[in-house]
């Protein structure tokens, strides 16, 4: 077989190290891809497949893309959950013979992405490690783009959900698979499926660093390793290690942005598994996966992308100590009356970049001149929220303040040395400003001409001389050079080497001109090159002080977030909850976060919630569909979240015990990708719910029991009411939906149980939903009339009563004794209903007075009118 060319072979070398990944290989002003990459990054990009001769009779396939618009190609390649590894250039062309030594600079996965263009500003963007050790799972998650790394362990023996759940609060991009866990098809289905990840296996060489407590110490400056969990946590400890050691080989630098270490328990926090998030749309909604219309939504009134990240993880993970809550509320009410210092945050932090994110492309080394700048007017906004936060009274803004560092010098330096308007490439001048260096400032006028320093040669040799017009010129055959015109010829000293003769002059070059034209002529590349390197140093002393940046980044985050909750209370009338460990949820006039802010001129009917885990332990509530059942129980469901957050809740009066976790069982839906039915999947959640919940949870349970016959549905949903009730068995607080009427006499039957029902308004056929709670059963479950709401046709309404008045006399064996015969409506029956309110209709439009009605009367008249048809 033919060898490959030179260049082909040191690209086949390259390749084999990266194996999974494709290679852009540095060519001049290009990275090309080559074989295989070629073919997938032409139909994955849409770029025009070519081909180069490499040494074989075939020419190997080849596309490529600007090196200076790289980002946006490898953004739509890391998007669609492919991996990247960028190969430079690490020589300079015009100073090596041959083959240019090249070499993989950065390797890019959706995990470790820090470019902005690739990345969504209010999301974090997590890269997790799981492995598995003394029988407990070790994970890790860690945002490269902004340092934050999370730690915590597992009991393997609570089974597989713990471990989703998990996985479930942070939504890694990717998942790297350590020990034990590479061969779980059940995991990397659930990171594929249920969370829209990408996995891959780790080597087991990272896991096996040595003394990796010492590791982990020494590089987040653990000053407390025993207060500060990680001993306890010897499978978290190496899932960390690993996960740094394959950050600095695929990152080709210094992870020391990555510094802050939050290790927790399970536990620490509400758990909140992926099945309560998606039904109570916290982050996204169920119908199309968008913020707008869920919790977030709602809440999220921050002005920078570090509060948008921040808010979204309180929001996540709500508190279960009330001490921590409290010192939360009291910040939050702070800012909510002294609306001058809210007002002014606010304002200074509609100003401020992602300083998060901007720090961590500098300490990578990836941050351009338009970053630093970025950085510089974001350190400028800091005085004025560091005076506005001076004075604030409440414990945790005290801590605030002092966490927010002014970062004066890192200003004053960038303001010294970075041009204003800097160009987007570092590489090609005009970075460094003028008066920082005085080697840049002589080269920058040798580049531009040099004109002072000619006009001065041309001075002196005129002086020198006496030929008063005496001049230097400058072309590009001859460079520069001395023109004299024929009468002064006899003046020329003989220093001066003719070099040219025309009509009415002489040209001559001297040695001082000529080494002078060496050293312009080299001017503009030293220049290029030193700017580059006084960049690279400037870049390198702000990395040093990443420590005090993220710190001071952390307090911002902490101050917009409070003020988003303020001003959130403020818009909305929220009030403060009582939080403690009671045990009891009184909610008084509780609204539904986000349903009363997506009613246009409808008013939001407030309705109040009584639980608790020792007498009143399950509400069964029942009424038509559409009456408001599901909204009233996730509005319960929501205000405990916002409570346990921080926030003020949409209330007239609150009053929360802590709830350790939220189960939810809403809607009905098929997983037919595994094979199961609408009822499987209810009876799998209902399973998992039993099995996790606590006397302290708070539990969400939407007509258990609908997927099956009527006997066997109204069995089970009794037999989990039972169980939940029994402060034996369970004893969770449980709001419970149903229509099967029957589980009513449970409160006469069971302790701990009462009914409510949702009121509903009905004259003849017509009903309207009043949305309010009441204590007692409903009397009636009101389909046909909800039927003929929803449009369905006249025949099939009124043969829909005619079946349900047979039924009522019958015995649900009985059924085949109902006739097909019956079918046959009265036609002219519906007929002459419809006509009869016809009649209606024109009766009340020739009774109207329109000479007196007012434009308000007509409008209700006019509503009135289209309601009656």
């Amino acid at each position: 077989m033919t060898e490959l060319t030179p260049m082909m072979k040191q690209y086949a070398e390259i390749k084999n190290k990266c194996k999974g990944y494709i290679v852009l290989y540095r060519l001049g002003d290009f990275y090309e891809m080559f074989n295989e990459d070629a073919i997938l990054a032409s139909r994955e990009l849409e770029l025009t497949l070519t081909g180069r001769s490499c040494g074989q009779k075939e020419k190997a396939p080849m596309c490529g893309v600007p090196y200076h618009s790289y980002e946006a190609y490898v953004g739509k390649l890391v998007r669609k959950g492919y991996k990247v590894a960028i190969c430079e250039q690490v020589e300079d062309p015009k100073s090596t013979k041959g083959i240019i030594r090249r070499e993989i600079v950065r390797m890019i996965t959706p995990g470790t992405v820090i470019e902005s263009s690739m990345l969504d500003e209010s999301e974090n963007n997590y890269l997790a490690c799981i492995s598995e050790k003394f029988e407990r799972y070790g994970l890790c998650f860690c945002d490269i783009s902004t340092g934050e790394m999370y730690l915590t362990e597992i009991p393997k023996n609570k089974g597989k959900s713990e471990l989703f759940s998990e996985l479930s609060k942070f939504l890694p991009k990717e998942v790297l698979l350590g020990v034990g866990c590479s061969k779980d098809e059940k995991l990397k289905n659930f990171i594929e499926k249920r969370i829209d990840g990408i996995y891959s296996d780790l080597k087991e060489e990272y896991f096996e660093v040595k003394e990796q407590n010492n590791l982990i110490i020494k590089h987040f400056k653990i000053k407390d390793a025993q207060s500060s969990g990680i001993l306890e946590m010897p499978a978290g400890v190496e899932t960390a290690c690993a996960l740094l050691e394959f950050l600095k080989e695929t990152q080709k630098t210094s992870v020391a942005n990555i510094n802050t270490l939050n290790v927790y328990k399970h536990g620490q926090y509400m758990e909140l598994d992926i099945v309560a998030r998606r039904n109570l749309e916290l982050c996204q909604t169920i119908r199309n996966g968008e913020k707008r219309g869920s919790l977030l939504w709602v809440m999220d009134k921050t002005k920078t992308a570090m509060g948008s990240r921040l808010i979204k993880k309180w929001l996540e993970k709500p508190l279960l100590n009330p001490m921590h809550i409290k010192k939360r509320q009291e910040a939050v009410e702070e800012l909510l009356y002294d609306i001058v210092s809210r007002d002014g945050i606010f304002e200074n932090l509609k100003k401020m970049f992602d300083i998060e994110r901007l720090i961590g492309r500098i300490v990578y080394g990836t941050a351009n001149a338009r970053d630093i700048c970025a950085l510089k007017s974001a350190i400028e906004q800091i005085p004025n929220i560091y005076e506005y936060t001076k004075n604030l009274k409440s414990p945790l803004l005290k801590e605030i303040h002092l966490r927010i560092d002014l970062l004066t010098d890192i200003k004053d330096l960038i303001s010294e040395a970075i041009v204003d308007e800097p160009p987007l490439s570092i590489k090609d001048g005009g970075v460094i400003k003028d008066g920082y260096s005085d080697e840049v400032d002589n080269l920058r006028c040798l580049s531009s001409g040099g004109k002072g320093k000619i006009a001065q040669i041309e001075q002196r040799e005129r002086e020198k001389t006496g030929i008063k017009n005496l001049k230097i010129g400058y072309n590009r055959v001859f460079g520069y050079y001395i023109e004299v015109s024929k009468g002064n010829v006899s003046f020329v000293p003989p220093n001066y080497i003719r070099k040219q003769t025309l009509t009415n002059c002489e040209r001559y070059i001297t040695d001082e001109l000529k080494e002078y034209e060496k050293t312009v002529l080299g001017a503009n590349e030293r220049l290029t090159s030193l700017e580059y390197e006084l960049f690279c140093t400037i870049r390198e002393q702000i990395a040093s002080q990443v420590h005090r940046v993220q710190r001071t980044a952390q307090g911002i985050s902490n101050i917009d977030v409070l003020c988003s909750l303020s001003q959130l209370a403020y818009e909305n009338n929220y009030v403060k909850p009582e939080i403690d460990f009671s045990g009891k949820i009184h909610i008084k006039d509780g609204r539904h976060t986000v349903v009363e802010k997506t009613l246009d001129d409808t008013f939001f009917v407030p309705n109040d919630t009584t639980i608790d885990n020792k007498k009143n332990i399950v509400a069964v509530i029942t009424g038509p569909n559409m009456a408001g059942k599901s909204t009233y129980m996730r509005q319960v469901a929501l205000i405990v979240i916002m409570a346990q957050m921080g926030s003020f809740v949409p209330a007239s009066y609150a009053h929360i015990g802590i709830v350790d976790r939220v189960f939810t069982r809403v809607g009905a839906s098929d997983d037919l990708a595994s094979g199961r039915s609408t009822f499987m999947v209810e009876m799998s959640e209902v399973a998992e719910i039993l099995k996790n919940a606590t006397e302290n949870s708070l539990l969400i349970l939407d007509e258990i029991g609908r997927g099956t016959s009527t006997y066997d549905g109204m069995s089970i949903a009794r037999a989990v009411v039972e169980f939940v009730s029994n402060s034996e068995k369970l004893g969770a607080r449980t709001l419970f939906a149903t229509h099967y009427h029957e589980l009513t006499e449970l409160e006469s039957l069971v302790e701990g149980v009462y009914n409510y029902n949702i009121v509903v308004k009905k004259r003849g056929d017509e009903i309207t939903f009043l949305r309010k709670i009441v204590r007692g059963g409903a009397d009636d479950s009101y389909g046909i009339e909800v039927a003929k709401l929803a449009g369905v046709p006249e025949s099939v309404i009124q043969r829909a009563k005619m079946i349900l008045k047979d039924l009522e006399g019958v015995n649900t064996s009985d059924i085949s004794k109902i006739k097909n015969k019956d079918y046959i409506i009265d036609e002219t029956t519906i007929k002459s209903e419809d006509k009869l309110q016809t009649n209606k209709i024109i009766e009340r439009l020739k009774n109207l007075e329109m000479d007196t009605i007012t434009p308000i009367e007509a409008m209700n008249e006019l509503y009135e009118l289209k309601k009656m048809i």
